[in-house]
């Protein structure tokens, strides 16, 4: 797995003025062991409160990034993790929650709100949504993106844009595992 690293927003300083600090990495995975593993390590560093939106085309490996953070926040049977595509959230224990949202069948935010999105917003919850661009103005200013750009049959470059203190400390901890 390669790893590079970029700031965004003042290149100098990494800072922005409403969300604090901003980071970008950019890692390739070229198995879909890899990219489990890249969630996991996601999964140990990530903390209550944090939403994650994924966006990639079909078969990107969006649900097999969701099954590492699931392993890597405690789940102990990755199988279980599955796409809610027609059940739209599912929810799994860990030492956070963890809320797995798939939003390619939703109309766009209030659909999101609808599901209760407000309501698990804390610090005991882990948000990951798929397809989060359909939804992007219900997700917070602070969070984590990750975009899926396929590079290969089995290769995907994963480009991580962390805004916040919480987000970004996330991703230099993932940077440096």
């Amino acid at each position: 797995m390669r790893r590079r690293r970029r700031t965004s927003a003042d290149p100098a300083a990494g800072v922005c003025p409403l969300t604090g600090p901003i980071a970008e990495h950019c890692w390739t995975t070229r198995s879909a062991e890899q990219t489990l593993a890249l969630g996991a390590a996601l999964g140990r560093s990530v903390e209550g409160g944090t939403v994650i939106g994924l966006v990639g085309q079909l078969g990107a490996g969006k649900t097999q990034l969701v099954k590492g953070i699931a392993t890597g926040n405690g789940l102990d049977d990755a199988g279980r993790v599955t796409s809610p595509t027609f059940t739209l959230v599912h929810q799994y224990p860990g030492r956070v929650d963890l809320v797995h949202v798939d939003a390619y069948r939703l109309a766009g935010t209030q659909d999101m709100l609808d599901l209760g999105f407000d309501e698990w917003m804390d610090d005991r919850a882990v948000i990951v949504i798929e397809w989060a661009d359909r939804v992007r103005s219900a997700i917070p200013d602070e969070s984590i993106w990750i975009e899926f750009r396929a590079t290969g049959e089995t290769q995907r470059e994963l480009v991580c844009t962390a805004r916040g203190e919480a987000a970004t400390s996330c991703l230099d901890a993932v940077r440096g595992a």
